[in-house]
């Protein structure tokens, strides 16, 4: 409650101060004067609430896409030892982190990752790739299991949608009024939008959004080195460590659909400019950072 308190206050706060700018630099008195007659206070509000519904759509459902878009198994009652120890060592870690039991899950992929998703602290869902399970020890696995325990601990996917909510509010408020200003200024439309309009909000969301996604990826690699920190505080730092360079050492890459991936243990990697859209750090860094924590 807290968070989306301060989420809701954030973009309160965002909107207020475009309202006092536009005010002080007399920017809606100017569009009046050329007749562009845009009200830039109403078109705030509506980004406002047209970004932060979808991106609160999009955690609210994001338990049930999950599983869905991964074919994840719920284990309900263990079947066998390694489902109940899997259900164990989440439990264990759960109550540690101070968090409810999650949902734990198994999907049926090659690659060795794991993934935590969820709107809620106390009832999220952590899921383990059938490839983990076979080709890490259960010291590599259980730092994953923290790893994963970790992001839920830390509110990582209400914060990540948070910050989804706020980029996706000013991309849909300064794509409109750039498609606005062009349609009035050069295409000299004086009443309604012409298609100027319209083309135009498209291909300026379209760059905004690929520009805002770079603010998103940011925060996305920033709680992976939290949910490294918060593994090692559960399972040990050497735990870890070695979980990460089993990572390293595997040939395969990840098979989570596009729209989990950044809540994934690992991710593609990328250099130059494409680094700026990758949800993980290098796996040489994470494993750094980790070994500066004192033991």
């Amino acid at each position: 409650m807290k968070r989306i308190f301060l989420f809701l206050l954030t973009n309160i706060a965002i909107m207020l101060v475009i309202t006092i700018i536009i005010n002080i630099f007399g920017l809606g008195q100017v569009l009046d004067a050329q007749g562009s007659d845009l009200d830039l206070t109403s078109l705030l509000m509506l980004s406002a609430v047209v970004g932060v519904t979808g991106s609160f759509i999009s955690l609210a459902i994001s338990k049930s896409m999950a599983k869905h878009s991964t074919g994840a198994y719920v284990i309900t009652q263990a079947q066998n030892e390694q489902e109940q120890w899997l259900i164990s060592t989440v439990a264990r870690q759960a109550q540690a982190a101070g968090i409810g039991m999650p949902e734990v899950a198994i999907y049926d992929s090659p690659d060795i990752n794991a993934f935590a998703t969820g709107m809620l602290r106390n009832d999220s869902l952590v899921a383990v790739s059938t490839g983990l399970l076979r080709g890490m020890t259960r010291d590599e696995a259980e730092a994953v299991l923290a790893h994963e325990v970790s992001h839920v601990a830390n509110g990582d996917m209400v914060t990540l949608a948070l910050i989804q909510g706020v980029v996706n509010t000013f991309v849909f408020f300064l794509s409109r009024v750039v498609g606005h200003i062009i349609d009035r200024a050069v295409f000299k439309t004086e009443r309604g939008h012409g298609p100027a309009y319209w083309i135009t909000t498209i291909i300026a969301q379209l760059v905004l959004g690929i520009l805002a996604s770079a603010i998103v990826m940011w925060f996305s690699r920033h709680r992976e080195y939290r949910a490294d920190a918060g593994a090692a505080n559960l399972e040990g730092k050497q735990k870890m460590i070695r979980a990460l360079e089993r990572l390293q050492k595997s040939s395969n890459q990840p098979h989570l659909p596009e729209q989990l991936e950044a809540f994934g243990i690992s991710g593609n990697m990328a250099t130059g400019i494409k680094s700026l859209f990758m949800s993980h750090p290098p796996l040489s860094e994470r494993i750094e950072a980790l070994r500066r924590i004192a033991s």
